[in-house]
């Protein structure tokens, strides 16, 4: 797709960026942003940085693709080092992020590993603070998002996968890496609209993401007085390769995002200023807070 290369001039959002129709386009998951049609705009030639970041560390997991990708390529220009998490077999997006994260001069590190599992959450948060000398940002992007007709092909193994990927990683995580924040640290967590509107055929996801509000809300009750604080972005339907790579049938895809007032699919590049904000420290008196970027469904 051709970018948006200027994100701050004022435009009629229907029009911003891609809607329906698309093409089906199935890939194994977890699927890669180059293999997209129309490519999505992670910010590449859009965002702009204006230091909010500077000399923070941040932690993002699922930084290869979407809204991962996004969030690393925004807080590298606003200044952050950056330790990027992905799975080894999304190396080629990898790739293209450590670049542009480079290009922004700070310090990035690339570490692959599965979170859904718990030795490799407290390694990468040991790796992060020897690189880096401690985490002031912690971002879970990552998930897993299958669909599923029925109750009946849902597997034990597959709901499992989806809460150790979704859930118990974030807790992972957020467990290992406190010790490591000081106040005014910030921990972001990535809920979905699916918490608040469940689909029928994401059964196992749609609680996940119910369970990462609920813990957003308690953990961040919980680290207040520590200086810490934890809120949560929600998004609605977003163009990442989560979704042709099984996240969504291939018939859905066709009309992927139509469905919101907007009429198409939110960009990841739409997604970025929210989790900078959330980081920053202009936004200093929100914790436990769920901030809906849904193209205009409310989250509520």
């Amino acid at each position: 797709m051709t970018a948006t290369k200027n994100q701050y001039a004022m435009q009629d959002p229907l029009k911003q960026y891609p809607g329906p129709d698309f093409d089906r386009q199935p890939q194994s998951a977890p699927g890669l942003a180059k293999e997209m049609r129309p490519r999505p705009d992670h910010g590449e030639e859009s965002y702009q940085g204006f230091g909010r970041l500077k000399g923070r560390r941040a932690l993002i997991t699922g930084a290869d693709s979407g809204i991962g990708r996004a969030v690393a390529i925004a807080y590298a220009r606003e200044g952050a080092d950056i330790v990027m998490n992905y799975l080894p077999s999304e190396e080629a997006d990898a790739r293209e992020v450590r670049r542009l994260v480079s290009d922004a001069g700070v310090k990035v590190t690339a570490i692959a590993g599965d979170i859904s599992e718990e030795a490799f959450c407290r390694e990468l948060v040991q790796k992060t603070v020897g690189e880096l000398g401690g985490i002031d940002i912690l971002v879970n992007v990552a998930g897993k998002q299958t669909s599923v007709d029925s109750i009946a092909d849902l597997s034990t193994e597959q709901f499992e996968a989806t809460f150790r990927t979704n859930v118990f990683a974030m807790f992972w995580l957020c467990k290992a890496a406190l010790p490591h924040m000081p106040a005014g640290a910030a921990i972001i967590n990535t809920t979905s609209i699916q918490s608040y509107q469940p689909s029928a055929s994401l059964l196992d996801y749609a609680p996940t993401k119910a369970a990462i509000t609920a813990f957003t809300h308690a953990l961040a009750k919980q680290v207040a007085p520590k200086g810490v604080r934890v809120n949560a972005v929600a998004p609605g339907p977003i163009w990442t390769p989560l979704q042709p790579s099984g996240g969504q049938p291939q018939e859905k895809i066709e009309g992927f995002g139509s469905e919101v007032p907007l009429k198409r699919p939110g960009q990841p590049a739409e997604l970025a200023p929210v989790y900078v904000l959330l980081a920053s420290q202009e936004s200093s008196y929100v914790t436990g807070e769920v901030y809906g970027v849904t193209g205009g469904n409310p989250i509520s």
